[in-house]
């Protein structure tokens, strides 16, 4: 069976896959993310396969979710030593999936507020009485299920 040549991805086409710029994508390989060196063509240029825009957009995602890059440096560090290490790249992934949910769990919360302030301004501004809001300072508490409307002991939330 004759084996299939990869396609050979430009910086450009890459930084189109990605959404990263070829600024960042020399950043990336200057800093050691890449799980395998950066590959030349003839002319220097810098080539890639879809393996590296594989790679990439898990950088991304791992960038973007609050990952350190001493922390995918060290996670592409042993990807590039191979097999042996899985342990350690294990716990890498597990604490930032630690940190990830708890990032979650407060955005949740923050969500539970904001949707409670949303709920508010629409029972108040639907009643007309939107100008009771904030007369005793803001609440910051989720709204309560059920409401039918702006509580009349509470004017003063918003």
């Amino acid at each position: 069976m004759t084996a299939v040549p990869e396609t050979v991805l430009t910086i450009g086409d890459v930084s189109a896959l990605t959404g990263l710029s070829a600024h960042t994508l020399r950043f990336y390989e200057q800093e050691g993310l890449f799980a395998a060196p950066v590959r030349r063509n003839g002319a220097g240029r810098r080539v890639f396969t879809e393996r590296e825009v594989g790679w990439l957009k898990v950088c991304v995602k791992l960038r973007s979710s609050g990952m350190s890059l001493p922390d995918i440096r060290r996670y592409a560090q042993l990807v590039r030593q191979g097999p042996g290490n899985e342990a350690e790249r294990f716990e890498i992934l597990r604490l930032h999936e630690t940190k990830v949910r708890r990032q979650m769990a407060e955005l949740q919360d923050a969500l539970d507020v904001i949707q409670g302030k949303v709920a508010l301004y629409a029972d108040h501004l639907a009643a007309g009485s939107a100008g009771q809001l904030w007369r005793d300072g803001p609440d910051c508490t989720p709204a309560s299920s059920g409401r039918d409307g702006p509580s009349e002991d509470e004017p003063g939330r918003g």
